[in-house]
């Protein structure tokens, strides 16, 4: 039998079993269903308008007959539903999307026929049963659209109005699980439409599911707004409007409607609640759990589900995240940075944690002018996401547009000072004086009373100051995240080679009240009208040359760019390198002693690519944390596809309409994925150029030296941290057989440009610790002589080896912030932990016969 003859033949037996509007109808639904059929449309694309029966016959027919049409095919849908193995589901799936178009349109039913439309979704009360399907998959939210146009021209039918009371009633163990948001909709519509009050009030009733921490917290608001304040109908229903948030943005009547209660509460008001709840949000753990499911009498299934919010509750974070941004002031702002970070927090085997909420909060943010900017300009660094970190980058572009700016100048205008004035703010409060100032780096609050200096705040000062303290924590905290934020936009933008007006230089960066911090320790170059270009660190008030001879400030219009060592000479830089030294000065990122790549013959013979970082081994997961750091693209490689290709971390370069390409493959080894099936471990290639709109790989030579010298600094910073050769566990731990010569080869083989940087940092050290008469600076290794063997550390991998045989020493390192021993030396520049541990593991070896580790003991006397 042909298909359509089948399709027909369902076709009749569905209409047939329907109601009695179905048969009625039936000539009509079935020419309505071989149209559709016919034209192969679906669920998903159906377009009444295009289908012939509907736009010839039915289209221009009054509201009372498309009611009967839309009753009788709910009939039909009921018939299929109930006999579901008769019916075939794809002629079910027709009807419901039929009677979704339908109740797009202009319908009219009675009283009785709108109760017996819903009843035929399944919402029936005669006995105990189930209602969640119906409310997740029937259109019942568009039904009640349309009984609302005939509630508000004839009123509640006392019969209809008991009747949905009934869904109202059953809607409440509906609020949670799957699907419960559609049901949390419906509800507030429910609620609208009758006008229900408790205890026969005026006001509305507005509940909200209690399975998580945020809807138990706006319950408990709602139980005390009292009845005769004048805000508590506002608030009422804009938190009915918040129940109703869907989609990616909130629409323009959405947002209206909020607006007019937000007025009608006090702006003030609802920035002040707003921002209890937000806290309450960014608060609230991400809890693992575990789950097992049984099957086969013997067999089990074990999961973990991580639970934050209930999806009602994730809608409403949205709604309230779109209130907010209007109205943010700094702490909200900061309040909405936290949650957003912690909604793109990678949960294993899922992905980001809520990524709406997320997305909610960067719109927010985007509202907040100059300070919101700020805090996007903080985050896009610190989301992992390739997408979200551009959402960003448009928001910043968005908001630098409005101001005639580029979006790096708009970044530069937006960094708070956070109350500083040269890295430093006093308060007074009674006969308590505290200092909030940038040491190292660090945002420090220090109390005092008279001249006497205080562990913490007072006691008393927590009671009679309570709304100044935290606005002391909110000034510390950023204080703390503006300075790192702008220290690693610093050290990013090195490979941009932008150049600033002195006059802008001045404004927004030597004499801004945090930035200064930073500026005045770096060094700068200024490029004169003349062509001639002069170096400059900011010394005692004014700038110097590396030979500490004054010099003078540039003209306004004089441009200025952070200096990198590859554009001068060696000598230049060692000068720069032994100022640092002899005065003290910690940079707060490596730029004196910033590590060059220069291309290298096999670099020129191989014209096009380099080979110089390929063929090591690297954790995936950790390589693509790095990446995303430091701006490249790189999507994890799974078991499931390219299981033979090649992939590549990519880095744009706009500034230079050039691309980076760094090629890895996967390490496809027995069980060497997890459980989502990404590999654990990728081999690396070749690095390469090309055009941002091309493909062609570019001549190694055509690259300006100081993007070529950045991009493979990023490579080599990917190789020195994520190699296995790094991990000290891993020869002995379970890491992969075939590659244990690498892993040998790379813990203590040549040192590379950072680890070069990190001898020449020892030899200037090593003679000034207790340790000096122990160790040396050997070749590639600290060699340090205890009291029962020699040990020698090596200065790439921190690595040990025991003479006289060479002997592997396992030690692995204390990963806390402080080192013990090394925190105490001066170093020129901040941020090399592998330093720290080979300091701190070269203390700890001179005195070998006093460790008490037996995991260390046992290695050492073996």
């Amino acid at each position: 039998m042909p298909a359509t003859q089948k399709k027909a033949r369902q076709f009749e037996k569905a209409l047939n079993g329907g109601s009695a509007e179905a048969q009625e109808m039936k000539p009509v639904l079935s020419q309505l269903l071989t149209d559709i059929e016919e034209r192969h449309m679906s669920y998903y694309n159906l377009k009444l308008l295009d289908v012939p029966a509907y736009a010839q016959g039915i289209r221009d027919q009054d509201a009372a007959y498309k009611g009967r049409l839309a009753l009788a095919t709910a009939g039909a849908i009921r018939f299929c539903r109930d006999n579901h193995g008769q019916v075939d589901y794809q002629v079910r799936y027709l009807l419901e999307a039929l009677l979704q178009q339908l109740l797009r349109s202009t319908l009219e039913l009675g009283p009785a026929d709108w109760q017996r439309l819903l009843q035929s979704y399944g919402l029936e009360f005669k006995k105990e049963g189930y209602i969640g399907d119906a409310l997740r998959t029937m259109p019942v939210l568009l039904t009640l659209n349309q009984l609302e146009k005939h509630l508000k021209k004839h009123g509640v039918d006392e019969q209809l109005g008991q009747y949905l009371h009934q869904i109202l009633d059953a809607t409440e163990d509906q609020t949670s699980g799957y699907g419960s948001a559609q049901a949390v909709k419906i509800q507030v519509k429910l609620q609208e439409l009758l006008g229900t009050g408790a205890g026969g009030s005026d006001l509305p009733t507005v509940r909200f599911p209690d399975g998580d921490a945020l809807g138990r917290a706006l319950n408990e608001f709602v139980d005390g707004l009292a009845p005769d304040d004048a805000r508590t109908l506002p608030w009422l229903q804009l938190l009915q409007i918040w129940q109703k948030a869907s989609g990616g943005q909130p629409s323009a009547k959405y947002l209206k409607e909020v607006d007019a209660a937000v007025t009608a509460i006090g702006p003030d008001e609802v920035r002040r609640q707003g921002d209890e709840w937000l806290k309450l949000l960014a608060a609230i753990p991400v809890e693992e759990r575990q789950h097992t499911h049984h099957y086969n009498d013997n067999d089990t299934y074990t999961y973990s589900s991580w639970d934050f919010l209930q999806e009602p509750s994730l809608n409403v974070g949205k709604a309230l995240a779109w209130t907010l941004g209007p109205l943010a002031d700094t702490a909200v702002l900061l309040h909405l940075a936290a949650l957003t970070e912690k909604c793109y927090r990678k949960i294993p085997g899922r992905g980001p944690l809520a990524v709406g909420l997320g997305n909610a909060c960067l719109l927010a943010l985007s509202q907040g002018g100059l300070p919101g900017v700020a805090q996007l300009s903080r985050l896009r660094p610190k989301v992992r996401q390739a997408n979200t970190q551009e959402l960003i980058g448009r928001y910043i572009e968005k908001g630098a547009e409005k101001l005639g700016v580029t979006p790096a100048e708009i970044e530069d205008m937006a960094v708070p000072t956070a109350g500083l004035t040269n890295g430093r703010a006093d308060y007074d409060y009674g006969d308590y004086h505290v200092v909030l100032q940038l040491v190292d780096g660090k945002a420090e609050v220090r109390w005092h009373k008279g001249d006497k200096a205080l562990k913490s705040a007072p006691a008393a000062l927590k009671q009679s100051h309570a709304e100044e303290l935290k606005e002391l924590k909110a000034d510390q905290t950023q204080a703390q995240q503006t300075y790192t934020t702008q220290r690693d936009r610093l050290d990013r933008s090195f490979v941009e080679g932008r150049r600033l007006p002195y006059r802008w230089f001045r404004q927004y960066y030597l004499e801004h009240g945090l930035v200064s911090q930073l500026a005045e320790r770096l060094i700068w170059r200024f490029y004169h009208a003349d062509g001639t270009h002069q170096d400059a660190l900011w010394l005692a008030g004014s700038w110097h040359d590396a030979q500490e001879r004054p010099v003078a400030p540039p003209a306004d219009e004089a441009q200025v760019q952070l200096w990198h060592p590859v554009l001068a000479s060696t000598d230049e830089v060692l000068a720069w390198r032994a100022l640092l030294e002899r005065r003290e000065l910690r940079q707060p990122l490596k730029q004196a002693f910033r590590e060059v790549y220069l291309l290298t013959p096999p670099e020129e013979r191989t014209r096009t690519y380099s080979n110089r970082m390929a063929a090591h081994i690297l954790k995936q997961h950790q390589f693509n944390s790095l990446a995303k750091l430091r701006g490249w693209r790189y999507s994890l490689m799974g078991a499931y596809d390219k299981g033979y290709e090649s992939d590549a971390a990519q880095l744009s370069l706009p500034a230079h309409d050039l691309r980076a390409e760094f090629w890895v493959s996967e390490v496809n080894a027995d069980h060497a994925f997890n459980d989502t099936g990404i590999w654990f471990y990728v081999s690396t290639d070749q690095l390469r150029f090309t055009r941002l709109q091309g493909d062609e790989a570019l001549e190694l030579t055509s690259i300006p030296p100081l993007v070529f010298s950045e991009v493979m600094r990023d490579v080599d910073l990917f190789v020195g941290v994520a190699s296995v050769g790094n991990d000290p566990l891993w020869r002995d731990g379970g890491g992969l057989v075939q590659y244990r010569n690498y892993w040998e080869s790379y813990s203590f083989g040549e040192l590379s440009e950072v680890a070069k940087t990190r001898k020449l940092a020892l030899q200037r050290l090593v003679p000034r610790l207790r340790i000096a008469k122990v160790a040396e600076v050997q070749d590639k290794f600290l060699v340090v002589k205890g009291k029962l063997r020699t040990y020698k550390i090596h200065m790439g991998s921190g690595n040990i080896l025991m003479e006289p045989n060479d002997q592997y020493l396992c030690i692995v390192p204390d990963r806390s912030p402080k080192q013990a021993g090394a925190t105490d030396v001066f170093l020129p520049f901040e941020g090399d932990a592998i330093l720290s541990i080979i300091l701190s593991k070269a203390l700890m070896l001179a005195d070998d016969d006093k460790i008490t580790d037996e995991t260390i003991t046992r290695q050492i006397k073996s």
